[in-house]
C-alpha cells in the first residue's frame, strides 16, 4: 500500500472517531413529541351506575404528572371534603382518587380535571378530562350553558365559577352565603363560556363567583358575583349572560380607639355617607369636635376639645337602620401637628383645580393671605370652596397656556381647630403648550341619557370624564396624548356614578357599552360616531 493511500485510510479513520465523538448525547431523536397522553383504562370505568367505592385509578399510555391541580380541578357537586389525588409532580402511568366524603345517594358526579393532566416529559396536557359516575342507577346528563361578562371592563377574569343551587323547600337566598352550590363548573384560565353538565332537573339559582379564597361560598368583601335575575328551571334550552360586579359593601362600623390627642379613629366599612357619631358621655360646654375623613382608610376621625380628664367616653354610631354604641378608653398622648400639603404640582391641565389641606381640622382661611401670579407677575383671581369632611380647600382660577404659576400664602392664612396657623407657604406649577394636547369630539346615536362617558387605560382607570345629558356633540379638550379606551356607564338612576348591583336586593348593576380604543395624538383632533344598540 503505497504512502498516500495509507494516509488516506488513517484520516478517514480519524474523522469517523471525531464525529462519533461529536454526535455522543445528542441523538437525533426525529420531531418534538406534541401527542398528549392516552387513556388506556379506568376503574371503576368511566361513566359508572350504583357507584359504591372510595377509590378510582385511571391509567395511561405513558408517564404523566399533575400541575396547578388546586386551580384547575372542578368537582361537581362539590365536596366537604376533598378527595386526594395522587401523584402530584412526579411521574406514574396512573392517577389514584381517594374519596374521603361521605357522597350522596341518587346524585352524579363530575371530576372534571382542565388541562392537569400533562405527559411527564413535554407537558402536552389531556384536555379538560371529565371522569363521571353515579351513585343511583343512571347519569344525570341535563346541562345550563352560557357566558360570563364583566360589568365594567371589556373582558372579564379569567377562573370564575358557575354555580347552581336548588331551589327546594329549604331554599333562602341566603343560602349563597352559607353553603355550597349543588353544581359547579368554571370558566378556567380560557373561556368566558360556561356548561354546567351532569346535572338533574328542577329549578335553581343561576350565580357567578370570582371566588377569592377558593371556598365556594360568596364572601361580599372579597369576592365579585353575578346573578340571573330569575330562577332557572331545567332541562332549558337557553343561553344565560351572568355580568360580574364587585357589591358595594354592606356598612359597618368597626371598633373605634383613640390614635392621638383629642384624636378618636372610628373604622368603617361600605358607605360612610350617612355615618353619624353621636357623643353619650357627659362634657363640658366649650366642648367641640370636627369629624375629618382619612385620606388612606376607611376611617373617620373624631377630633376633640377641650382635653378631657376622663377615663373613656361614650358613642353610638348610627348608618340609615345601623346602630351601635361604643366605649373608648381615652389615652394621654402627643396631638398631630398642623402640616400643609398641596396637589397638583409640575405641569397641570387647564381645568385641574389647585388643592391645599391640612394634617389637622381647618376652620379658617383668610383669602387676603394669599396671592396668585403668572409669569409676567400678573395677579390672578381665584375662587374658593371648602370640603369638610375632607379637609380640603380647592382653589380654582383661569388657566392658560404655556404659562407659569406661583402661589404665595402668608403665615396665619390658615387656621386649624386648636388655632395653630401655618407659616409662608409657596407653590408652583405650569401649563403645556395648546399644541402638546390633543382632543375627541363624539357624536352619539340611538343614545339614551344621561350617560357617563370616560376616557379609559387599559386596566380601566378613568383619566377623562364627561356627563351627557341631552344630544349633541361631546367633547374631550386637552387631553394628553395616549391611546384611551372608551366606556359609556348608562346612568340610569342619574346620580352621576356608576352603581354595581345587589344579589340580595336583586339589583343588576348599571349598564356599560365600551367602543373601540382612541388614539390620542398631539395637535390633532379625533371625531368619532359611537352608536348605542337600541
Amino acid at each position: 500500500m503505497n504512502k498516500t493511500l495509507s494516509n488516506f485510510i488513517l484520516a478517514a479513520v480519524i474523522g469517523l472517531i471525531f464525529v462519533n465523538c461529536a454526535n455522543r448525547g445528542t441523538p437525533d431523536g426525529g420531531p418534538k413529541d406534541v401527542t398528549p397522553p392516552v387513556i388506556v383504562k379506568t376503574v371503576p370505568a368511566n361513566l359508572t351506575t350504583n357507584f359504591k367505592g372510595n377509590e378510582i385509578k385511571i391509567y395511561f399510555d405513558e408517564y404523566v404528572k399533575i400541575k396547578d391541580l388546586n386551580k384547575q380541578l372542578i368537582i361537581s357537586p362539590p365536596m366537604e371534603n376533598q378527595p386526594e389525588i395522587t401523584p402530584l409532580g412526579t411521574g406514574s402511568k396512573y392517577i389514584t382518587i381517594k374519596i374521603h366524603d361521605t357522597l350522596a345517594p341518587n346524585t352524579t358526579y363530575a371530576f372534571n380535571f382542565g388541562n392537569s393532566i400533562q405527559d411527564n416529559n413535554e407537558g402536552n396536557a389531556y384536555p379538560y378530562y371529565r371522569y363521571v359516575f353515579s351513585t343511583g342507577d343512571y347519569i344525570d346528563s341535563l346541562s345550563v350553558k352560557g357566558n360570563v361578562v364583566d360589568a365594567l371592563k371589556a373582558k372579564p377574569d379569567t377562573f370564575i365559577s358557575v354555580m347552581l343551587y336548588e331551589v327546594d323547600s329549604t331554599f333562602t337566598d341566603s343560602v349563597f352565603y352559607q353553603k355550597k352550590p349543588k353544581y359547579i363548573t368554571n370558566t378556567l384560565d380560557s373561556v368566558t363560556t360556561f356548561s354546567v353538565d351532569n346535572i338533574k332537573a328542577g329549578k335553581y339559582l343561576l350565580v357567578a363567583l370570582k371566588d377569592g379564597n377558593s371556598d365556594n361560598i360568596f364572601q361580599q368583601k372579597t369576592d365579585e358575583i353575578g346573578f340571573y335575575k330569575d330562577f332557572i328551571t331545567v332541562p332549558t334550552d337557553s343561553l344565560y349572560t351572568l355580568k360580574l360586579f364587585k357589591e358595594t359593601l354592606d356598612y359597618k362600623a368597626t371598633r373605634p380607639m383613640i390614635i392621638g390627642g383629642e384624636k378618636i379613629a372610628f373604622g368603617f366599612e361600605g358607605d360612610y355617607e350617612g355615618m353619624k357619631i353621636q357623643v353619650d358621655s357627659e362634657v363640658p360646654e366649650d366642648f367641640e369636635y370636627r369629624i375629618v375623613k382619612d385620606v388612606k382608610t376607611d376611617t373617620l376621625n373624631f377630633w376633640y376639645k377641650p382635653k378631657l380628664e376622663v377615663d373613656s367616653l361614650l358613642f353610638t354610631v348610627t348608618n340609615q337602620d345601623y346602630e351601635k354604641k361604643y366605649s373608648v378608653r381615652i389615652r394621654k398622648l402627643d396631638r398631630d401637628s398642623l402640616v400643609m400639603q398641596s396637589t397638583p404640582s409640575g405641569s397641570v391641565a387647564y381645568n385641574t383645580p389647585f388643592y391645599i389641606s391640612g394634617s389637622t381640622p381647618l376652620v379658617n382661611f383668610n383669602a387676603e393671605k394669599m396671592t396668585v401670579l403668572d409669569k409676567d407677575s400678573t395677579k390672578v383671581a381665584f375662587t374658593t370652596k371648602f370640603d369638610t369632611i375632607n379637609n380640603i380647600y380647592e382653589f380654582d382660577f383661569v388657566k392658560t397656556a404655556n404659562n407659569k404659576y406661583q402661589i404665595q400664602v402668608l403665615p396665619e392664612g390658615f387656621t386649624d381647630f386648636y388655632n395653630d396657623k401655618n407659616d409662608t407657604l409657596n407653590y408652583s406649577f405650569s401649563t403645556k403648550k395648546e399644541s402638546e394636547f390633543g382632543y375627541a369630539r363624539f357624536t352619539l346615536v340611538n343614545a339614551t341619557f344621561p350617560l357617563i362617558i370616560q376616557l379609559t387605560t387599559d386596566k380601566g382607570e378613568v383619566k377623562y370624564e364627561q356627563y351627557a345629558k341631552t344630544d349633541g356633540v361631546v367633547n374631550f379638550l386637552n387631553v394628553a396624548p395616549a391611546t384611551y379606551k372608551i366606556r359609556v356607564i348608562h346612568d340610569a338612576n342619574g346620580n352621576e356614578k356608576y352603581d354595581a348591583g345587589s344579589y340580595l336586593k336583586k339589583i343588576q348593576p348599571e349598564k356599560v357599552s365600551h367602543f373601540n380604543a382612541v388614539e390620542i395624538r398631539a395637535d390633532w383632533g379625533y371625531p368619532e360616531t359611537l352608536t348605542f344598540k337600541k
